[in-house]
């Protein structure tokens, strides 16, 4: 059983998650604080994946991720109330793997979690190995591990640039239709599922192997597999 460790300062948010991710099949922890963190962390079974909230009373949580990425091999999910832009920069650059938002469902938080443990029992299982997709904004294809590049349209692209951007992370229907939509179009979510319908066609067809772009319910598209942007 996978094992999680919340850390969050609010009380009451603490506890729905505790409940949620025990409710889907997690082994879970809560702490309040930095301190209580650390102390939950000097347990022999260690957490398989972090969720901390930036703003600890004894604690910057930017800081706390970049120490627990340097201590322990976990996944990292920052939970925040600061969305901008800069924070979600920092995060990254801090060491977190998935940075959300405060306001974010429960059901996409329980999303992440899953999407996040399945990127790292795949590298584990992969031990050293470096192979990856590629999305290419260049020249607009994306390349697989394996295989001949995929030339993609620029609606293609600009769908496949939102869902790598996202870590893994489900990106919603609703979100992925309005950025879409342009002048000329104005997408739905029949268009989107078209979009999306061709595009798994084009990689099966092309490539051979399954297509990374996972349904999920409810909410809308991830990319599952690792793959890094070229821009």
């Amino acid at each position: 059983m996978n094992r999680i460790l919340i850390v969050e300062d609010e009380s009451a948010l603490r506890a729905d998650l505790l409940d949620y991710m025990r409710l889907n099949g997690f082994q879970v922890s809560g702490a309040g604080s930095a301190a209580e963190m650390w102390t939950a962390l000097d347990d022999a079974d260690r957490p398989d994946v972090v969720i901390l909230d930036v703003s600890l009373p004894d604690g910057n949580g930017f800081d706390l991720a970049g120490d627990l990425r340097a201590k322990i091999n976990c996944g990292i999910i920052m939970l925040t109330a600061h969305g901008d832009s800069e924070s979600r920069v920092r995060g990254f650059d801090s060491g977190a793997d998935i940075y959300l938002v405060k306001h974010t469902s429960l059901r996409e938080i329980l999303a992440a979690v899953q999407s996040l443990i399945r990127r790292l029992s795949g590298a584990s299982s992969e031990g050293n190995s470096t192979a990856e997709w590629v999305l290419d904004n260049v020249s607009w294809k994306l390349l697989p591990p394996d295989g001949d590049a995929i030339k993609l349209t620029a609606t293609e692209r600009i769908f496949l640039e939102a869902l790598v951007s996202n870590s893994g992370v489900p990106c919603a229907r609703d979100d992925l239709s309005r950025l879409l939509s342009n002048r000329q179009t104005q997408f739905d979510n029949r268009h989107l599922d078209a979009v999306v319908s061709r595009l798994r066609r084009k990689i099966q067809d092309q490539t051979g192997v399954e297509s990374p772009i996972k349904s999920v319910y409810g909410v809308g598209y991830s990319f599952s597999a690792a793959c890094k942007m070229d821009s």
